[in-house]
């Protein structure tokens, strides 16, 4: 087993990531004439008041490099990086250097994505027990780390080999049931997501575009189920009930409110993705404000 995670640093990372957090797609865009952009909303999101920002999709520790260097404390985390997409050797030497010219600003987010994503993949569990041993024979310590766990199995790996667990796309269930398997110590940091749109019909509709990809992914669909969705749920695009279940959506206080769930829950910090019908890469910048003002 790795090395076991201390109260004390994972108390600072508690601290450091705050409650609230951004996640993002568009923040690990690729193209350097992007880099300035990125730079910039990253310093204005540190100045809102969020205490780390989550890089979406497939992200990798290259990504976070232009954040942390445009802000000086905001956590920048992969939300998740794919253990099949990058070699554990490979993932250490750059955490490593990230640590030694940025200590404490980073955070890696590890997953096992899905099966339709990786044509690698064979046994998930098994296969990110192998890579966190490989990650602690080089070196990088427990607590630089969270998973992003789904099942009961991948949250006690959370618990005994990270400082904690990052799921996407939970209930306010989920969390709780999340928190009694990691105990009072790891970091818990859900990701949820946004509609800041009143109209029920609009919310969910927009809603719903969001979701369509992820209800295709067994992986979500089985850890839903767990908590009483159907088959039914889950057609269509996916039921006013499990839409109001996976987003915030409303006016200011309902949103509050439908976050803050998830703290009352066990959630230490909550990553909160704006969904609207703009490119999944965008920066919704003024939502961001937005949000920023309705929790402050």
């Amino acid at each position: 087993m790795g090395d076991v995670t201390s109260t004390d640093s994972v108390g600072s990372l508690k601290e450091n990531v705050g409650r609230y957090g951004i996640w993002s797609a568009g923040l690990r865009a690729e193209d350097p004439a992007r880099r300035g952009e990125l730079a910039d909303a990253a310093a204005e999101l540190q100045e809102l008041g969020f205490g780390a920002v989550w890089l979406g999709g497939s992200s990798a520790v290259r990504h976070a490099v232009p954040l942390i260097e445009a802000t000086s404390r905001l956590v920048v985390a992969t939300g998740i990086q794919s253990i099949w997409q990058y070699e554990a050797g490979d993932t250490a030497a750059s955490v490593a250097e990230l640590e030694r010219t940025h200590p404490g600003r980073f955070l890696l987010g590890l997953g096992v994505s899905h099966a339709k994503l990786a044509d690698q993949y064979r046994r998930p569990y098994s296969a990110m027990v192998g890579y966190l041993d490989e990650l602690d024979a080089a070196g990088v310590p427990a607590g630089h780390r969270v998973l992003a766990a789904l099942g009961p199995k991948m949250l006690e790996l959370s618990r005994d080999r990270a400082a904690g667990s990052h799921p996407y796309l939970v209930t306010t269930d989920h969390t709780a049931e999340a928190r009694a398997i990691l105990g009072d110590g790891p970091l818990l940091a859900p990701e949820t997501k946004v509609v800041l749109e009143t109209d029920p019909d609009r919310a969910r509709a927009t809603a719903r575009g969001g979701l369509a990809v992820y209800l295709g992914l067994p992986n979500y669909t089985k850890a839903l189920a767990r908590f009483g969705f159907t088959e039914d749920d889950f057609a269509g695009g996916g039921s006013d009930r499990l839409v109001d279940a996976l987003f915030a959506w409303g006016d200011d206080d309902r949103i509050r409110e439908r976050i803050e769930a998830h703290l009352a829950a066990g959630a230490d910090h909550v990553a909160l993705q704006v969904v609207d019908d703009q490119p999944r890469d965008s920066l919704p910048r003024e939502a961001w404000r937005r949000l920023a003002a309705l929790l402050s």
